[in-house]
């Protein structure tokens, strides 16, 4: 099972201040920039993402309305993976992370009475993990085509038709204690600051954009990180 470590991470400012629930950066205050840039060069500065990725590769050998059927007597339920991937001849698992330092960084600044750092910061993991999910969407097309196939776009446990509660299979599918990515009790990643996804891998995979994904959501009225068409 792979295991992929220090991937490079572009933070765009603007997906920064979407992650800060910011619509547009005209009506960000000067000096609110101006900390999230000294933040920015801070997590380059004291290596605060530390990247890790870890995959694995199923055939799949059936398919029905409320499940998908893996090689190895691995099944994910839910009508999600069916519907939108029917053409699909492998699913791509992946559990990835920013790991745990700019968490606990954002925990310190909060503890000395520096919420908005703290606040700040947080955004920019957040963003971090979006521009780490954009990068394993990039190898794991790589991937695809090595085998003469497409990638689909990712699918998350929480979209509609896939349960949240899918989340433990999908952990327990990959080498996540290796990169340091468990859940809690209740569900929760930990590190906080990290994904889990499966992708479709076949001929003709459907892709769709995030607006598209935001568009489905339960919370696309109420998100402040939603992105629009």
């Amino acid at each position: 099972m792979p295991v992929i470590r220090d991937i490079p991470l572009s933070l765009k400012t603007g997906e920064v201040l979407r992650r800060e629930g910011f619509r547009g950066q005209a009506k960000v205050r000067p000096e609110i920039k101006s900390l999230i840039l000294e933040l920015l060069t801070s997590v380059k500065e004291a290596h605060l993402l530390e990247t890790a990725v870890a995959y694995e590769i199923y055939s799949i050998i059936g398919m029905s309305h409320g499940q998908l059927s893996l090689k190895g007597n691995v099944v994910l339920t839910g009508s999600l993976l069916p519907s939108l991937l029917p053409e699909a001849k492998e699913l791509a698992v992946v559990v990835c992370t920013i790991g745990p330092k700019l968490e606990k960084q954002v925990t310190e600044y909060t503890d000395r009475g520096e919420p908005l750092r703290g606040l700040l910061l947080d955004g920019i993991g957040s963003a971090a993990v979006d521009s780490l999910t954009r990068e394993v969407c990039k190898f794991m097309m790589g991937e695809a085509s090595s085998r003469g196939y497409e990638a689909s776009s990712p699918i998350s446990p929480g979209m509609p038709g896939l349960p949240i509660t899918e989340q433990w299979q999908l952990l327990k599918m990959v080498p996540a204690r290796e990169i340091g990515v468990g859940l809690t009790s209740s569900g929760i990643m930990v590190p906080r600051k990290s994904a889990s996804m499966v992708m479709g891998i076949g001929p003709q995979m459907k892709r769709w954009t995030r607006a598209e994904v935001c568009a489905q959501c339960n919370l696309r009225k109420a998100c402040p990180y939603r992105i629009v068409a």
